[in-house]
């Protein structure tokens, strides 16, 4: 048994030290050679890193557009009707009153520069019955004006300071149709007081205005150490000159100062209220002429020129958005066309439409 096991032993110490191989062999494989291609069902589409959109860009402008131009534009239209029976015992004329009314501001804003455009228009008519002889019907109702007036305005500033800018100011007013001291059937050529252009004023100045820096009290007073007025008296047919004494107009050079003030109450602007005063002193009378200067002491036979003052105020009443009651009075002076202080003064009632961008 030990014998076997030593030979066990000895073969595998001899089988250890000799070298062992082997050998694999492989069959040749022979393919064919084929052309593979890709499809892409992507659509592909160029994006620049800058990228576009008009819808974009119209928004931005829009705000900008918002962001510099204020608008606000109201009309009204307002009237009474009183009617009596020719039974009723206190003897009351028929009597109707039409008043149109239309007021448009528009402002601009871009840096220092601010443009502030407006332009008003006053039109109304009434009818009374007036006794106008047998010879032209007797008595019956005859229209006539009481309120004509359109006045235009611009007005470009450029931020000095705080609260104070400068710049020039321009207005122009005048009137629509005819005007005749009388109300019957007097109302022809003969009678006639104003018509368009007749009087006709055009005011521009050059100076400095300052806005208060109060909210609750938003008022504007211009200095203009420079300025011009001028009236035209295009129909030399009416019975007023209105100064207007030689040719068809008159230029005066001075100063003016105005003030002005626009605050609306509550939240749904329930109430306004407007006013304007402005006021012309001149010590050149006529720009045109040699004797242009205000008379002195030493040449008094300059003709002389007197201040002006015009003063309106508007109070505008909402009862609801579309109905509401306006109360105005003007104060006017200028002593080359009348010698008394005149003054106008209206209450209406009726419709009115609003429209503000802000």
């Amino acid at each position: 048994m030990k014998r076997l096991y030593s030979i066990a032993l000895a073969l595998a110490f001899i089988f250890a030290l000799t070298d062992a191989s082997a050998q694999v062999s492989i069959d040749d494989v022979s393919t064919s050679e084929q052309r593979r291609e890709f499809e892409n069902d992507v659509k592909g589409q160029e994006v620049d890193a800058e990228y576009f959109s008009e819808a974009a860009y119209r928004a931005e402008r829009l705000a900008i557009r918002r962001e510099r131009n204020l608008v606000d534009f109201s009309a009204n239209l307002h009237g009474t009707l009183t009617a009596y029976s020719k039974s009723w015992q206190a003897a009351g004329d028929n009597a109707v009153t039409i008043l149109a009314n239309i007021n448009f501001l528009h402002t601009f804003k871009k840096g220092r520069f601010t443009l502030t455009n407006t332009a008003s228009a006053k039109f109304g008519y009434n009818n009374m019955k007036t006794d106008l002889g047998e010879e032209h019907g007797g008595t019956r109702g005859v229209w006539f004006k009481n309120v004509d007036e359109v006045a235009i305005s611009t007005a470009p500033q450029w931020a000095m300071v705080k609260n104070w800018t400068y710049g020039a100011n321009v207005k122009f007013r005048t009137q629509f149709a005819p005007g005749y001291a009388a109300r019957g059937d007097e109302q022809k050529g003969e009678a006639r007081v104003s018509n368009f252009m007749t009087p006709g004023y055009l005011d521009a100045s050059v100076g400095f205005t300052y806005v208060l820096p109060f909210e609750k009290f938003p008022l504007k007073v211009n200095l203009s150490p420079l300025a011009m007025s001028a009236t035209y008296r295009d129909d030399i047919t009416t019975t007023k000159d209105y100064g207007v004494t030689s040719g068809r107009s008159k230029y005066e050079g001075g100063l003016s100062i105005q003030l002005d003030f626009d605050r609306t109450w509550g939240k749904n602007g329930w109430l306004r209220y407007r006013t304007t005063a402005y006021s012309f002193y001149g010590w050149l009378t006529d720009l045109s002429s040699k004797n242009r200067f205000v008379p002195t002491e030493e040449k008094p036979e300059y003709s002389h020129v007197v201040p002006t003052v015009r003063w309106e105020n508007t109070i505008d009443i909402k009862a609801t958005k579309y109905i509401s009651t306006q109360i105005y009075f003007q104060l006017y002076y200028n002593k080359q066309e009348w010698h008394q202080l005149q003054v106008s003064s209206m209450l209406s009632v009726g419709l009115t439409y609003t429209f503000k961008n802000k």
